[in-house]
Order: structure tokens, then sequence, then C-alpha cells
């Protein structure tokens, strides 16, 4: 793509005493093939090295500019802080979260799948998760589909997931205030299941970023709870009436319900802790479905007698 007909990208990174990983984060933006980007660092009030490696940076190329909140703020809000640093000049947005890092090529690929097709919103790609592949993607060689037939198929079926490492056109991230919803762990999934309705999604059958799977981190707590579950209860219920009619909406639901208390009982099983019986019952409440317990009973026995039967089989 020519450098003179290169749309601007504008790269947010937020960041919270990332000393170890900001570097190479920065370093991977600064190596990207494509040439017209802007990187703007929110650091949140870090108490180690982060602020400075990323000022030093700053010193060195001028596409990167490096802001510092006045008081710390919860993560999702940092997105938001970042987020609002979009240029309005930009035509398109890549978050890249402090700790993780892209490929040389991610921009590029990116944004020529985007150009290409002015009707496409969000771009995905195939990422890294820690050493572990994602291979959830399109079906290869789509590389674009309606987005509303992506959203449908993810809230009827959970899956596949294809909400990460995303490019989003800089129209929607700058349309209002707060991009994300600072309640939720999943916020770009709604963010795709909101702006998806009407437009359609790109995904690039190319491995273009790592995220780093670290412990403590808002990922790390949603796997230790499985948050993603309560999650798409959510979803189907907040989206379900863009995307399905009354009858294939009550479905959904039902199907999601039977998942669901099949994820409880094996967790009752497996003896989950307090933090997680802790989630799902108050979640289940905000939701209007509260917990039941003889359900989770009889899922917990099902799940019991279905393992058993699995080891008895490698037995015979």
């Amino acid at each position: 793509m020519p450098s003179g007909g290169e749309p601007l990208v504008s790269v947010v990174t937020p960041a919270y005493n990332e000393e170890r990983y900001i570097a190479e984060c920065i370093e991977s933006v600064l190596s990207q093939t494509y040439s017209h980007w802007e990187h703007a660092i929110v650091d949140n009030c870090s108490t180690d090295g982060t602020l400075q490696i990323a000022r030093h940076y700053a010193a060195r190329d001028p596409r990167i500019r490096v802001m510092t909140n006045d008081s710390f703020v919860p993560v999702i809000a940092n997105y938001n802080i970042a987020f609002r640093r979009v240029s309005h000049e930009s035509k398109y947005c890549k978050l890249v979260a402090a700790d993780d890092w892209i490929y040389p090529d991610c921009l590029e690929k990116m944004v020529h799948l985007a150009e290409a097709h002015p009707s496409v919103a969000i771009v995905g790609a195939y990422k890294f998760v820690g050493t572990r592949l994602d291979p959830c993607g399109l079906v290869f060689p789509t590389t674009v589909s309606s987005g509303r037939e992506v959203c449908r198929n993810y809230l009827s079926t959970g899956g596949p997931y294809l909400f990460g490492g995303l490019l989003f056109r800089a129209d929607i991230v700058r349309s209002r205030h707060a991009f994300f919803n600072e309640r939720h762990l999943h916020a770009d999934v709604e963010v795709c299941l909101e702006f998806l309705e009407h437009c359609d999604f790109g995904f690039v059958h190319q491995i273009l970023s790592v995220i780093r799977k670290r412990e403590g981190s808002l990922s790390a707590r949603s796997r230790r709870i499985d948050s993603h579950i309560s999650n798409m209860l959510e979803m189907l219920l907040t989206f379900g009436r863009k995307y399905f009619d009354d009858k294939e909406l009550r479905i959904c639901v039902k199907n999601h319900m039977k998942t669901y208390y099949t994820v409880l009982g094996s967790n009752l099983v497996r003896g989950k802790g307090s933090e997680f019986w802790s989630f799902h019952r108050k979640r289940l409440i905000e939701l209007n479905h509260p917990m039941n317990s003889a359900r989770v009973f009889l899922h917990a026995l099902l799940y019991a007698i279905e393992r058993s039967a699995w080891h008895l089989c490698r037995k015979v």
C-alpha cells in the first residue's frame, strides 16, 4: 500500500505496572511494515518503571504519545480513556494491551482488508493466547461475512469466538464517550454484538498478535470463575431481539441455561471455591434467573455418573 495513501491508524495501549512487557509491546508497533500510525499510551498511575520506559520511546519517535491519569482508575475505565485518545484524523483503531504484542505485518494486513471492503467495521485475525494458537476464525477462505450472521452464530451456539485482537473503524470508537461497557469483563464482545448488527466482519487468515496469559489479569480471573458463561446469558438477554425472533430467542436461552447448569454442576463436583459460587449467584440474580440449587445438584450427579463411567471404560 503506497505510503502516501495510507489511512492513519491509532494504536492505543492502556498500561499499569507493565515494566516487564511494555517495551516489547512498543517495539512491536515500531516494527510494523505499515508506517502511518500513532501510538497512544495511557499510564494508569504505575508505581514501577512503566511510565519512564514509555516516555523513553516517545522521546525517540514523535508518533508515540504518552499520557498519565491524575488518579488510578479501574482497568476497563483506563481502556476507555485510551480509546478517547484516538486521533480525529484516524480511520482505524487497534487496541494492543501493554503486556501483549503484534507481528510486524499486523496493521498492514488488517487495514488492507478493511480498505478493500468498506462495509467491514471490525477486523479479526488468528492469535496466540499464551503459547496456544487460538484457531477460531471465519471458514477459510472467507475473509468477509455478514456481521449479523456472525453474531447470530455466536449467540446461538456459543462460538466460534472471533472477537479478539481486533481492529475497529475509528468512527465507531469515537461514536460515544465510553466505547467499552465498564461493568463487563467481556466488553469487547459487547461492542461487537452492538456494532455488527448492520456492518460486516472481516477476518485475516494469519496469526497477527500474541495475547499474554498472566495470573492476576482480568482474563485470568475470567477463566478462573468461568465468567464467559454468565456473559453469554447477558448478551442473549441484551442483544437477542436484535438477532432472533421471539421463538428463536426462547430456544437459545433455554439451550444456554442447560449449558450453564452443566458448567455449574461439573464445578460443584470439582469443588470450586466461594469466589466462583458467589459470582454466579450474584450474576444470575442480576439477570433475573436466580440459581436453582436442585438443578445444580442434578447436573452435578449427571456429571459424576458420566465421569465415573468414563474412568470405568478406560479400565475395561
